[in-house]
């Protein structure tokens, strides 16, 4: 239902997830609300046209990045103000969720402006279902930084957390970020997801030296997600203490 057909002056901001691979996992829902708003603001253009067209919608795209945030956030809030429908999209997954949004999603709150959650897909929640790593309480820390100094002051930072922590991770980057994973935090169990529905998803789950181990052996393609144990005894799925973590059939002391 648009802005004017509900009879109000401002219309709102969807925060709409679209899939992380495979297309087929997008919800009736987020087409819906796709094909009814004024305007998607995108991350990456071209990556949304090719959702867009799979469904057959033909909704304007804005352009909305880290690069543009602070003017394109501004334009936006003024559409909406004026009555418009927007829905907001990242490459893939949930928006905010180490991607694009927040500025924007904070201006609406400031203006008063409705902002309507269309859940979905999100790379966090798909790893952490099966990596085989106590699912909750979980940390995510997003994508850790590029130069090695400042990613181990970052692994430094979260050592002593006693929950699983997930991280992103580029395919460039994740031998590396294995190996200072390794050396800051000990060798606790992990896992690795790369490729999350799509044709050559993988989950690779060992200690952080075997995962270590298997990214230098050769490069690993695709999206990347590391989940990593605790520190110390971590809490179960039942909320008791768990002084193991099973990790391919062999129990590893945690």
């Amino acid at each position: 239902m648009s802005a004017a057909s509900r009879g109000q002056g401002t219309g709102r901001l969807f925060v709409v997830a679209t899939p992380i691979g495979n297309l087929d996992d997008v919800s009736a829902r987020a087409i819906e609300v796709l094909n009814s708003v004024a305007g998607i603001a995108a991350e990456d253009t071209r990556r949304t046209r090719k959702l867009l067209a799979r469904f057959s919608i033909g909704t304007p795209l804005l352009s909305y990045h880290e690069h543009n945030e602070a003017t394109a956030a501004r334009r936006i809030v003024d559409r909406i103000n004026d009555g418009s429908d927007v829905a907001l999209v990242s490459d893939a997954g949930t928006p905010l969720v180490s991607d694009p949004g927040y500025r924007l999603v904070s201006l609406c709150a400031r203006e008063g402006i409705e902002v309507v959650a269309v859940p979905g897909p999100s790379a966090v929640a798909a790893a952490l279902s099966v990596a085989g790593l106590p699912p909750h309480p979980f940390y995510f820390a997003g994508f850790l930084p590029r130069r090695q100094s400042a990613r181990r002051r970052a692994l430094e930072s979260l050592a002593d957390l006693p929950c699983t922590t997930v991280f992103y991770e580029s395919p460039h980057r994740v031998a590396k970020s294995l190996l200072d994973m390794l050396e800051v935090l000990g060798d606790r169990p992990a896992a690795l997801a790369r490729e999350l529905t799509k044709v050559h998803e993988e989950v690779l789950r060992g200690s952080l030296s075997e995962l270590a181990a298997r990214a230098g052996e050769a490069p690993l393609r695709g999206e990347m997600v590391i989940l990593v144990a605790g520190s110390g005894r971590q809490l179960d799925v039942d909320g008791g203490e768990s002084g193991e973590v099973e990790v391919n059939d062999r129990r590893i002391p945690s």
